[in-house]
C-alpha cells in the first residue's frame, strides 16, 4: 500500500521509484513506519468503528485459549480462564453493590494478579476504574481518591498499603473500604474483607449485555498524571484510547507467542500498555512487583522473556550493574519505551545484544504518538515530508516564547513550523471526536493550558505536549526537553536534559537531575545539578576537577553548572521521573540543604565546597 503511494508520488514528479530512494536515502526510514503504522491502524479504525473493547478481546481469548498461561507471577502460573473465573467473581461482587455502566471505583494497588483481574472484572460491568499510584500516601493518596469522583475504594494486598489506608481512616471514613489480602480478622472493623467476598462468590460468567450502554467515548480508567509539579491529576483515558494502546504494540509485529516481562506500574500508562498489547495478541506476561536489578536477567533467562517495555533510567541502572553471566543468553525480540539517552542507547544494546530497540514519545493525555524503527539512538520518531503528509494524526513542531512557554504566532496569527536542525514545542491536533471532551478529571483552567486554538487554521484545535524536540538534518526527532525544565541563564536558554546527557559520560556520575536555582541580584537562574554516584562515596579534589574540565570542553559557558549537589540516591517518581520541585526549592543554602555542596570556582578552574561561612560572605554569588 504504502509502496503504491510512493511510486505514485515518484510518478507524478516524473522520476522513476529507485531514483526517487536514491534522491532522498531516508525513504527507508519512513517506509518502516508507514508500514507499520498502515497495518496497525487499519486494524485499530476496525475496532473502533466496532466497538470491540479490550475485555471483549480479554474473554474472546479466553475461549480461544483457556489453559494458556496468561499471568506468571512469583513462580505461579494462572490461566487465561482463571484469570477470568477471578474477574467473574469481582464483576458479580461489583453488581451487588450495585454498580453499573459509568460508576468509578478507586483502584489502590501494586502490580499483582489480582490487580489484573479485578481491573477486568470492574471493565465486564462497564465500571471505570481509577488507577491510584500504589506509592501514595497522605494528602497526594487522599487527593487522587477523592479526584476519581467514585465511593468506593479497593485496596491491593500488602501491609504497607493497609497501613497506610488506616493512616488516613478520618480523611477517607465517607468511602466503602474493601482490602484484598486478608481476611475479616485481619483488618479494622469499619473495612471489609474483599478475599472473604471472592471466597463466598461463584465464578458465574456476566453477559456482556450488562455493559450495553457502554460506547468508545465512554472512559475506560483513569490514569494519573505523575504529579512532578503538583498533585496528579486523574486522565480520561476513554475505550477508543484503550483500544489504541492495545493495538500500538502491533507496530514491533508481536503476537500470541510472545512473552512479556512487565515491572513497569500497572496504575501508569507505561505498564498499561504492555498489558493491554498482551490481551490484544494473546499474549502471557510475567509480573513483577517492582524492577529489580538482581532479578532483572534470571527473570529473563527464566521465563523466555521476548519483549520488555522500559523507561530509559532503568536501562541506566543495568548498565552500571555488575556483569550477570545470563545477561546475554536470553530471547528478547525487542525492547521498547522512551526517555533511552542516547549517550548509553549503543553501549546497552551492544553490552546486552538487544536486536531491536524501539524508542517512542507520547503522554497520558495527548492526542499522538512518535516511533521510530531504524535503531537510531536517541531518536523518538520521525517527521519527514512525507510522513508530515500521509500522516492521518498531524502533528507540528513549532517555534516557542521561551518567557510565556506558548507558540510564537506569525503576523496572522498563525504558529510557525520548524526546520531541520531547530528545536520546537511539539504540537498535535485534537481529533473532532474528542475535541470538546476534557483531558482530566480537573478544572476548565487545567484542561484549557494544553489546547492551542487557531494553531494553523481557523478553528482547529492541537494539544500542547509543553515537550520540546529537535529535529535533525536527516529528520529524526529527538526529545530535548520539557519546557518547564528549562531555564534562562546570561540571556541564553538551558536544556536540562542536554546538561544531564554530557554531566552522565563522566563514568562516576551515575546520574544527573539538572534545574535552574534563583540567585539574588542575578537574573534567570543558575545552574545547579542534583548528582547520584556510581561506585564512590563522594568527590575528591580530583572527581571535581574532572567535573570541572569535562563541562568545559563539553557545555557553552552559559550551560555549565554553578552549583553541584551530591544525593545518597536520585529523587523519582514511582514512574521513574527525576523530581525537580524540592530540590529547586532548597536550593543551595548549606543551612537547608545536607547533602554535599559545591560551587564552580573559575579563579580555582574546579568546583570547591560551598561552605555556609562561603554563602553567608556571598563570595560563590560574587564570583558569578
Amino acid at each position: 500500500m504504502i509502496d503504491k503511494v510512493l511510486i505514485g508520488l515518484a510518478g507524478a514528479a516524473g522520476i522513476s521509484f529507485t531514483a526517487w530512494k536514491t534522491m532522498f536515502p531516508w525513504i527507508g526510514d519512513d517506509l518502516k513506519i508507514l508500514q507499520a503504522g498502515y497495518k496497525v491502524r487499519k486494524v485499530m479504525n476496525e475496532e473502533i468503528e466496532q466497538a470491540y473493547f479490550l475485555i471483549d478481546k480479554f474473554e474472546d481469548k479466553v475461549k480461544l485459549h483457556p489453559d494458556k498461561p496468561f499471568i506468571i507471577y512469583d513462580h505461579n502460573i494462572y490461566s487465561f480462564q482463571y484469570v477470568d473465573q477471578q474477574a467473574n467473581k469481582v464483576a458479580n461482587i461489583a453488581k451487588r453493590w450495585g454498580l453499573t455502566v459509568g460508576d468509578t471505583v478507586a483502584l489502590y494497588a501494586s502490580n499483582s494478579p489480582s490487580f489484573i483481574w479485578t481491573f477486568l472484572g470492574l471493565a465486564k460491568l462497564g465500571v471505570t476504574v481509577a488507577l491510584i499510584n500504589s506509592n501514595l500516601q497522605g494528602k497526594a493518596l487522599v487527593h487522587c481518591v477523592k479526584a476519581s469522583g467514585g465511593k468506593i475504594l479497593i485496596v491491593g494486598e500488602g501491609m504497607e498499603l493497609l497501613n497506610t489506608v488506616i493512616e488516613l481512616d478520618t480523611e477517607l471514613d465517607n468511602y466503602d473500604i474493601y482490602i484484598q489480602g486478608s481476611s475479616k480478622d485481619q483488618i479494622p472493623p469499619n473495612y471489609t474483607s474483599f478475599d472473604d467476598l471472592m471466597r463466598k462468590t461463584m465464578p458465574t460468567p456476566v453477559h456482556k449485555n450488562v455493559r450495553s450502554k457502554m460506547n468508545v467515548m465512554s472512559t475506560f480508567c483513569f490514569i494519573y498524571t505523575s504529579g512532578t509539579t503538583g498533585l496528579p491529576k486523574p486522565v480520561f483515558i476513554l475505550h477508543i484510547k484503550g483500544i489504541s494502546l492495545s493495538k500500538l504494540v502491533g507496530l514491533f509485529g508481536l503476537s500470541e507467542n510472545d512473552i512479556f516481562y512487565l515491572f513497569l506500574p500497572l496504575y501508569h500508562t507505561s505498564g498499561c500498555m504492555s498489558l493491554f498489547g498482551a490481551i490484544d495478541v494473546g499474549a502471557t506476561v510475567v509480573i513483577r512487583k517492582k524492577f529489580s536489578v538482581s532479578y532483572f536477567w534470571k527473570d529473563v533467562h527464566q521465563y523466555n522473556i521476548t519483549v520488555i517495555q522500559y523507561i530509559g533510567e532503568l536501562c541506566r541502572y543495568l548498565l552500571n550493574g555488575p556483569k550477570d553471566p545470563l545477561e546475554n543468553q536470553h530471547k528478547i525480540k525487542v525492547m521498547f519505551g522512551n526517555g533511552l539517552r542516547k549517550d548509553i542507547w549503543t553501549k546497552f544494546q551492544t553490552r546486552f545484544n538487544i536486536p531491536k530497540i524501539v524508542e517512542f514519545f507520547g503522554a497520558t493525555e495527548g492526542t499522538g504518538f512518535t516511533f521510530q524503527l531504524s535503531n537510531k539512538p536517541g531518536a523518538i520518531g520521525r517527521y519527514s515530508p512525507l510522513i508530515k503528509k500521509i500522516d492521518p494524526s498531524p502533528k507540528r513542531i513549532v517555534k516557542y516564547d521561551f518567557a510565556t512557554a506558548e507558540p510564537i504566532r506569525d503576523q496572522n496569527g498563525r504558529c510557525i513550523e520548524i526546520k531541520p536542525g531547530e528545536s520546537g514545542l511539539i504540537l498535535s491536533i485534537i481529533p473532532d471526536v474528542v475535541r470538546s471532551l476534557p483531558f482530566y478529571r480537573a478544572s476548565q483552567e487545567d484542561n484549557n493550558k494544553k489546547i492551542v486554538l487557531n494553531a494553523f487554521e481557523e478553528g482547529d484545535a492541537y494539544f500542547n505536549y509543553g515537550d520540546l524536540f529537535y529535529l535533525d538534518k536527516d529528520y529524526f526527532l529527538y526529545f530535548q526537553d520539557r519546557l518547564g525544565d528549562t531555564f534562562r541563564w546570561k540571556g541564553e536558554n538551558v536544556s536540562t536534559t542536554e546538561v544531564a546527557n554530557i554531566l552522565t559520560n563522566v563514568d562516576f556520575i551515575q546520574d544527573a537531575n539538572v534545574y535552574g536555582v534563583t540567585v539574588p541580584g542575578h537574573d534567570g537562574r543558575a545552574g545547579m545539578a542534583a548528582l547520584t554516584l556510581t561506585d564512590i562515596q563522594e568527590l575528591s579534589e580530583d572527581n571535581l576537577k574532572t567535573i570541572y574540565n569535562h563541562c568545559e570542553e563539553e557545555l557553552p559557558r552559559y550551560a555549565r553548572p554553578i552549583f553541584l549537589r551530591v544525593l545518597e540516591e536520585a529523587d523519582l517518581t514511582s514512574t521513574f521521573k527525576q523530581r525537580k520541585v524540592d530540590l529547586i526549592k532548597e536550593g543551595y543554602n548549606p543551612s537547608v540543604v545536607k547533602d554535599p555542596l559545591y560551587f564552580r570556582d573559575d579563579s580555582k578552574k574546579t568546583f570547591v565546597p560551598l561552605t555556609f561561612q562561603l554563602f553567608t560572605s556571598g563570595v560563590a554569588k560574587s564570583k558569578l
